[in-house]
Parts: C-alpha cells; sequence; structure tokens
C-alpha cells in the first residue's frame, strides 16, 4: 500500500505495519518520515533496534537470520534496512519477499532506498513492497522551486511564525531548495520574531544566503528553460571569482553532447537509445533535463550555439571584442528559451 507523508502520520496512530519501505531523495523529508516510524515503534514498546547497511559485500543471510530469532534483550524491536544503491539484486529481492510474505512477530522492518527509476519500480521485488499487504510504501517527492514558498509557509506555521509575502521570498531564495538549511533557518527564526511576525528586514539580517554556485546547477537551470534562476546562477558564479573559461567549459561541453543527441534524433533512434549510446550512458536523474532541452530546441540551434561558444572563447582569448559574460549570459538565455543576440545581455 502506498502511503504520503500525511498519511503515513495518520496510519502510524493505528495499528504498525510489519514493513515500512521509505523511497525517495530528498534527505530531510527521508529522515523525518523514519523518525517517526521509529518514534511510534518506541510508542508501541519497541526497546531494541537493529540496523544493515546493504552495500556489495552484504550478507543477506543475516536478514534471514533476523527474521528467524527472537531478541536477547527486548519482546519487540525495529530493524532498519539501509539500500543507498537503490538494488538488492536477485538475493535481495528474495530476501525481502521472503520477509513480506512471512514477518517475524513483533518486529517492525523498515526499509530505506532511493527514489526508484521506472525500470526498477516494474521488478518483481518492488512491486512486491509498493503492493504487498504487509507493506507501506512511503514515496518522497522533492520540492520544487514552485512549491517551496508554501512548503516554508508551512514549516513556519507550524513554529507559529507568519511571514510577510517579501520576507518568504528571500527566505526561499536564500535557502535555494536547499530543505535541510530551510529547517535549520526556520529554527533560528523561532528566535528573533517578534509576536510570531517576520518581516523581511529579519530574514535580511538573519538568514545566511545559502545559494550554492556552481557550473552544474547552471546548466541543470539553463536546460530546463528556468532563465532567469541561471542568470542568477551565472551572476553568482562570477562574484565568487569563477573564471569565464571554466563556465564556458560546462556550457560547451553540454551543448555539444546535445548537439550529438539532436542528430540521432533526426536520425528517427529512440530517445533512450540516443541517451544509452551516450559514452558514459545518461544517467536516470539527467534524462528529464536533456529530454526537455532537445524537446525545445532543434538540431540546427545546438549547432549555432557551438559557434556562439566559439565566438565566445575567442573573446576570452582577446581574439575578439567585447566581454566573454555578455556572450555566456547570451548563451544561456537563448538555451533557457530567451531570444536574444549575442552579448545582448550584461552580467553584473
Amino acid at each position: 500500500m502506498k502511503l504520503n507523508a500525511a498519511q503515513l502520520t495518520r496510519q502510524l496512530k493505528d495499528t504498525l505495519a510489519p514493513v515500512y519501505v521509505i523511497s525517495g531523495d530528498e534527505p530531510l523529508l527521508v529522515g523525518e518520515a523514519a523518525d517517526q516510524i521509529r518514534a511510534a515503534c518506541r510508542l508501541d514498546g519497541s526497546e531494541e533496534r537493529l540496523v544493515f547497511h546493504v552495500d556489495r559485500s552484504f550478507d543477506w543471510g543475516q536478514l534471514h537470520d533476523t527474521s528467524h530469532s527472537l531478541s536477547l534483550f527486548a519482546q519487540k524491536r525495529l530493524v532498519e534496512l539501509r539500500v543507498p544503491g537503490g538494488k538488492p539484486g536477485d538475493e535481495g529481492a528474495k530476501a525481502l519477499i521472503a520477509w513480506l510474505d512471512s514477518p517475524p512477530p513483533d518486529t517492525t522492518l523498515m526499509v530505506s532506498l532511493p527514489k526508484l527509476d521506472g525500470s526498477t519500480q516494474r521488478t518483481k521485488w518492488a512491486k512486491a513492497l509498493t503492493e504487498h499487504i504487509n507493506s507501506r510504501f512511503i514515496q518522497i517527492w522533492p520540492v520544487d522551486a514552485q512549491q517551496l514558498p508554501g512548503w516554508m509557509r508551512e514549516r513556519l506555521a507550524a513554529v507559529g511564525i507568519t511571514p510577510s509575502p517579501d520576507a518568504l521570498d528571500l527566505l526561499s531564495t536564500r535557502v535555494e531548495g536547499n530543505l535541510l538549511a530551510a529547517a535549520q533557518e526556520i529554527q533560528k527564526l523561532t528566535l528573533h520574531c517578534d509576536a510570531g511576525q517576520l518581516d523581511l528586514q529579519t530574514v535580511q539580517r538573519v538568514v545566511a544566503d545559502s545559494a550554492r554556485f556552481d557550473v552544474f546547477s547552471l546548466v541543470d537551470a539553463m536546460l530546463l528553460g528556468q532563465a532567469e534562476q541561471a542568470l542568477r546562477i551565472l551572476q553568482g558564479l562570477r562574484g565568487e571569482g569563477v573564471e569565464a573559461p571554466v563556465v564556458l567549459w560546462a556550457l560547451a561541453r553540454e551543448i555539444r553532447s546535445l548537439a550529438s543527441m539532436a542528430h540521432d534524433l533526426r536520425q528517427n533512434i529512440p530517445l533512450d537509445r540516443v541517451f544509452a549510446s551516450q559514452r558514459p550512458p545518461v544517467w536516470d536523474k539527467r534524462k528529464p533535463v536533456l529530454g526537455q532541452a532537445l524537446q525545445r530546441h532543434p538540431k540546427p540551434a545546438w549547432d549555432a550555439w557551438l559557434q556562439t561558444a566559439q565566438q565566445v572563447d575567442e573573446q576570452i582569448k582577446g581574439q575578439r571584442p567585447g566581454s566573454p559574460w555578455d556572450g555566456l549570459a547570451a548563451i544561456v538565455l537563448a538555451v533557457a528559451g530567451i531570444r536574444l543576440p549575442l552579448l545582448a545581455t550584461t552580467v553584473h
């Protein structure tokens, strides 16, 4: 049975399920779900907690032995199985299904997994974890940029704080999707809010700028069509002293790769095969990002941006007039979907 975070809270007030599975890539939300399950187990009388970390050398016989042995120290116990790779292998799949089919009495199993990709979700063991009558599967979804202000408003309200609109906007900008940082900053703000009201000046004074500027974030924002965000990251990179050749290298490498993929797509090669043929193959997490960009722009556009990148390289070397940062901004905005002539945008 699948549950969201709110449903998990309600379900834990009833009888504990034999197995809980937490799947997701957001550390704060995954950790909070796990803490809820641990707390419910303690209230139910669990006094012993066993933790197994699954890696290549993990002996799945340990899980089998645990399921067939009685605790020497407590009547009830919690067993945590952490599978950071997301794939237990054949032996692990059999062990998980066996546990689901015959869960030991007075033992709760909590399995932690990253977000499962589409092919993994179709496997027998993954279907068992999501559909078995003895399992409760909690999918942890990330909080995207559009959802972040609302998420933060709810978290602030939970500690008795009401933010002004501009305070909420600045707070969302400064934590930039880092939910762990957001939770820490909200905790700090509880000490600085008079009568539960949060204004812009308090955020400016108390909250550090947690936004992380790096070329990889720049590339992703550009490919996802997030023009304003991409330009802000580019400005941040320049302000932090990152050299223009480093930024150009990252942009040109990605554009060159996408130009090649766009060529293959014009040959009617399926997108999945195009991704798989790359060296190294495209990671699952990157496929939606690259897929959006390829859908937005045809091959001639990618070829044109490679030419623009060559012009920026000439500017860096002093062989062409103009600021390379203007050229980089023009590339970023064009790939993000805003059509501007080269050097039309200035990065301060």
